[in-house]
């Protein structure tokens, strides 16, 4: 057997399992999450850091614009009061779904741009996870927050201006009415006169 002046190495004395006093949590200078933001690599130019995320949640079909928005709201409120803030809102409309999700073939599709800390994220994630009305949600990390209208609202523009209204469409050309004559003499099919 094994004595207390013996080394332990990487592996334990007998046991053969690893030994505790190797193992290190953090890497030196680095104390967790309790070490400062600048040691970690990011430059916070003299405010308080908070990541950027873009948040697209899908609501049920069945739902009105105004519940959509209310839940949003709420959503909201929630970043808000963890110290947060939703820089955009965007009501994408109710959009068709590529595959049915929980008997839905539509879905409330809206986008929040959030500046807000992980924890608020994690918060507004658990609560659209036990939210009935919420069939799927999608957060993202970015750099940068997008300015002016996202993707989505830009192609439904796009799409909007290519249309146009009916005087756009191009003219049918003149047409007949029937019941101006024809230029061309029809034999009487009736009497057969000539």
């Amino acid at each position: 057997m094994g004595t207390i002046d013996q080394p332990v190495g990487l592996l334990g004395p007998a046991s053969r399992a690893f030994a505790f006093r190797a193992f290190e949590p953090f890497p030196e200078g680095l104390e967790g999450l309790s070490a400062r933001i600048e040691d970690r690599g990011f430059e916070t130019k003299g405010k308080a850091f908070m990541p950027l995320y873009e948040h697209v949640y899908l609501a049920r079909q069945d739902l009105s614009a105004q519940q959509v928005e209310e839940l949003t709201t709420q959503l909201s409120g929630v970043i808000g009061q963890m110290g947060g803030k939703v820089t955009k809102n965007e009501y994408w409309g109710l959009k068709s779904l590529n595959y049915r999700i929980r008997k839905n073939r539509k879905a409330h599709m809206t986008l929040l741009n959030v500046d807000a800390p992980p924890a608020a994220l994690n918060e507004i994630e658990r609560q659209e996870r036990l939210h009935e009305d919420v069939l799927r949600y999608l957060t993202i990390r970015v750099d940068a927050l997008e300015d002016g209208p996202s993707a989505m609202m830009r192609k439904s523009d796009r799409d909007r201006d290519d249309r146009g209204g009916r005087d756009d469409r191009g003219g049918r050309g003149e047409r007949r009415r029937r019941d101006e004559g024809d230029d061309i003499d029809v034999p009487d099919a009736i009497g057969g006169e000539e």
